[in-house]
């Protein structure tokens, strides 16, 4: 799945119990994101588990938290 943070591009797989989370850069090179998804986390909450976790990045003018795919 892929999500935007804020303009921030990220891909979060489920493998296992455990998320992996990649942030894709504007190359669409991959690479650790730098944070971590708890296991309990169900697919359906990520989008506001996310919201909740970067809230303070948010601004007029850089979007929101939304699933891209």
């Amino acid at each position: 799945m892929r999500f935007c943070i804020y303009t921030r591009v990220v891909d979060v797989e489920r493998q296992g119990d455990a998320w992996q989370v990649m942030a894709v850069g504007s190359d669409g090179k991959r690479r650790p994101a730098g944070f971590v998804i708890p296991d309990f986390v169900e697919e359906h909450e990520l989008v506001q588990y996310l919201e909740d976790l970067f809230h303070e990045s948010a601004s007029p003018t850089n979007g929101d938290v939304r699933r891209l795919d």
